[in-house]
């Protein structure tokens, strides 16, 4: 689609002798009392729709199409499946040659802006897609003439479960393989040049293992050379399923094409590379984070999946029982201090700061992050990536840091003694600092830091508190049924039972298409919450256990990490296999 002009309709109406300068005046005034489109205003007003229509059709530099004048030919409507053209009010209405002699299928779209919609029905019908304007009562009207039931708008339910049968088919990837064609042996190596990586096929597999990928809430995307074959798997709720396997002669463009889209050197196949793809899909950003890395059967590629708006959830619906969340809330909302969140890789850490961050954020408030890289945009955040190549790490942007003013500061993490020494200095000089640790527990944070060699008087100085978590999978709403289990099996998590031949009612799930037969769907957290009291900050300067830390902790209030998920257990949230899954370690 051409680049669009600056002009509004109005002026392209009066450039062309449709309307009058009074007439566009009125429109305008109309459209700021009212907030109505101004195609709509002049339509009211008596002006054509089509000449409306064209207006807007040349701003977006498409061609304008008159429905009723040029019906869709039912053998352009039967390459695009229904559910795909409802999704985008896209309506197609012949299929026509371009120079070079290749068919080329026009479609009229409802919303001039929709550029996915060229690509998704590129990839569903393995044609070139020329996108023309049409109005949307006309699209809306062919769409329920061509497809009957298939375009009435779906219920939540309904779409995801199409969108799911539609990720997990295989005949149209593996048209797309078929489509590429075998390669000759020496091409094992990789492609000889960049003609190999450009062809229509391998783009539209790759762009098809994103987009599935997207679709399925996948957080990782696996893409692993094998002897013959190449396999494709997807984390989905932090457990890999394999999602396909595509032949070996596949491999060598696909990564290629991978690395083009991340902006990686496709030539260098002997080193690891790091790269980044930002995608818009269904109206929602997503930023891929793409490491390639090189193994004895080739290139590995895994892409971790971060979704925009995920960190915009808000802390409510992170998995917090209010007593909780209420014990967190007075921490973050401390004038200064420490407060670290822990866990493993991958337990949501950043999602849980990032919205502490989001409830905190204010005009009265200077919020400052440093990050290795920066995950999501924030607004009205100064945020900082690391650049260790330029000299700058987490130690030298604290420095810079205080400054700045800040009242509050995000460390994406203490990994060394200087880097949490200057965190533990901005908190001593009044700001608030929020920060992770990779640490088993709340109370573990303790002795990590001591660890790393800061003195334990000013561990106890400033840190006002530590939230470990960990994220389990949720029972399927879709599939969910209740059963008893004998209050004895729940002692490993700490349960007391109240008689001796006591039975539990708890929840589970049968497995379903929209959980994969999983029994689950979606996450939450397990959070061990550990304020610092006097008890406990005496017990830091005296070099305590963390065995004592724990103890005087709980004494406190804190529910340890079991505890919560026996809690979450007993409300119906997940399964006894799925918290002993993901919270007991060797020796807890």
């Amino acid at each position: 689609m051409a680049q669009m002009m600056k002009r509004d309709i109005g002026e392209i109406l009066l450039q062309g002798k449709v309307i009058t300068q009074e007439q566009l005046t009125q429109a305008r005034e109309i459209q700021q009392r009212t907030g109505a489109d101004l195609g709509k205003v002049f339509e009211e007003m008596g002006v054509n729709p089509f000449h409306v229509l064209t207006a807007k059709a040349h701003m977006a530099g498409m061609r304008p199409v008159d429905l009723t004048k040029n019906n869709p030919e039912t053998s352009a409507v039967n390459l695009v499946p229904g559910h795909l053209a409802q999704r985008h009010q896209a309506i197609p209405v012949t299929k026509i040659k371009d120079q070079a002699g290749q068919d080329v299928l026009v479609v009229a779209l409802a919303d001039p802006s929709n550029i996915m919609a060229v690509d998704d029905i590129r990839m569903a019908c393995g044609l070139k897609v020329q996108a023309v304007l049409a109005s949307a009562d006309q699209v809306a009207s062919a769409l329920t003439k061509f497809y009957s039931g298939a375009t009435e708008a779906p219920s939540a339910a309904s779409s995801t479960a199409m969108e799911s049968t539609e990720m997990f088919d295989m005949a149209s990837i593996n048209s797309m393989v078929n489509e590429f064609g075998p390669v000759n042996a020496s091409d094992d190596d990789g492609p000889s040049d960049d003609s190999d990586v450009v062809q229509g096929p391998i783009i539209r597999i790759a762009h098809a293992i994103i987009q599935q990928a997207v679709t399925a809430g996948a957080s990782d995307i696996h893409i692993e050379p094998g002897g013959r074959n190449v396999r494709v798997r997807y984390r989905i709720d932090g457990v890999l399923h394999e999602s396909m396997q595509l032949p070996k002669h596949i491999h060598p463009p696909l990564i290629s094409r991978f690395k083009i889209m991340s902006d990686m050197n496709i030539a260098e196949r002997r080193v690891p590379q790091d790269g980044r793809i930002g995608i818009n899909y269904q109206n929602k950003d997503y930023d891929l984070r793409v490491s390639c890395l090189p193994t004895l059967l080739g290139e590995k590629i895994v892409m971790r999946i971060l979704d925009k708006s995920s960190v915009m959830i808000g802390l409510n619906k992170l998995g917090f029982f209010p007593d909780t969340l209420a014990q967190l809330e007075a921490l973050f909302t401390q004038p200064n201090g420490m407060l670290l969140v822990t866990g493993p890789t991958g337990s949501g850490k950043s999602t849980t700061l990032y919205s502490v961050l989001n409830r905190i954020n204010s005009v009265e408030r200077n919020i400052m992050t440093v990050e290795d890289p920066v995950e999501y945009q924030l607004p009205g955040i100064s945020q900082v990536a690391v650049a260790r190549k330029a000299g700058l790490t987490f130690a030298t942007a604290l420095r810079s840091f205080m400054r700045q003013d800040p009242d509050i500061i995000m460390v994406g993490e203490i990994r060394d003694l200087e880097t949490a020494e200057m965190a533990i200095q901005a908190s001593l000089t009044g700001h608030l600092v929020l920060s992770t640790l990779h640490t088993n527990d709340a109370p573990s944070s303790v002795t990590r830091l001591v660890d790393m060699g800061v003195e334990p008087f000013l561990v106890s100085a400033t840190l006002i508190g530590a939230l470990a978590q960990r994220l389990g999978r949720r029972i399927c709403d879709n599939c969910k049924e209740q059963f008893e289990v004998a209050a004895e099996d729940l002692r490993r998590l700490g349960y007391q039972a109240k008689s001796e031949n006591e039975m539990v009612p708890l929840w589970r799930g049968r497995g379903c298409d929209r959980c994969r037969n999983t029994g689950y769907k979606g996450r939450f957290g397990i959070h061990e919450m550990m304020t610092v009291n006097e008890e406990i900050a005496d017990l830091i300067v005296r070099r305590a256990p963390v065995s004592e830390v724990r103890n005087a902790a709980r004494a406190n209030g804190m529910k340890m990490l079991k505890e919560d998920g026996l809690r979450k257990v007993i409300a119906g949230t997940t399964t006894i296999e799925e918290i002993q899954r993901v919270v007991f370690t060797g020796g807890h």
